[in-house]
């Protein structure tokens, strides 16, 4: 059977050219490589997350600001920010602007764990990446990141209200 590629040429169907197969076998073998390099992080792969957005911006986001910046429930969310401000990763204050507002900021303890886990992460996706040279590796993140972006922004990111 054969599909046509949006070029207009045509393609046989094959399970090594499929996108969701790509994906799938990425993300399982990604999974594997990270979780040991996230499990020092509360909530890991999540934790690691919310501390990554934190240690990336300027001005300190508000609670749900970050929780739709790295597609979790707001609940979810709440409940994992207790667990990394209980261990000084992150901390919470009122918004000088609206003090209903809680914004998030990562301590330096936070940092300093991310660092940590970034490093071990980085052997990790060296692992994983171990087939590609480097200018691979780095288009193939930027594309990733570009197609996430687009997801998101399209709405194709996890529902906000699911748990």
């Amino acid at each position: 059977m054969s599909e046509k590629k949006p070029g207009g040429e045509v393609e046989d169907l094959a399970l090594d050219t499929d996108l969701g197969w790509a994906i799938r076998m990425v993300s399982s073998a990604f999974r594997r490589v990270a979780t040991d390099s996230v499990t020092d992080v509360p909530g890991g792969a999540r934790g690691y997350l919310v501390l990554v957005a934190l240690a990336g911006g300027n001005e300190p986001p508000s609670q749900l600001a970050l929780a739709k910046e790295v597609s979790l429930d707001r609940t979810v969310m709440t409940y994992l920010l207790d667990d990394l401000e209980a261990h000084e990763l992150v901390t919470r204050r009122p918004d000088p602007r609206d003090r209903r507002v809680r914004q998030v900021l990562i301590t330096d303890t936070g940092r300093a764990r991310l660092d940590r886990v970034r490093q071990s992460l980085v052997a990790a996706e060296g692992r994983l990446l171990a087939d590609l040279d480097h200018q691979d590796a780095r288009q193939l993140r930027t594309l990733l990141a570009r197609v996430a972006q687009a997801a998101q922004r399209d709405s194709l990111a996890p529902d906000e209200t699911a748990c």
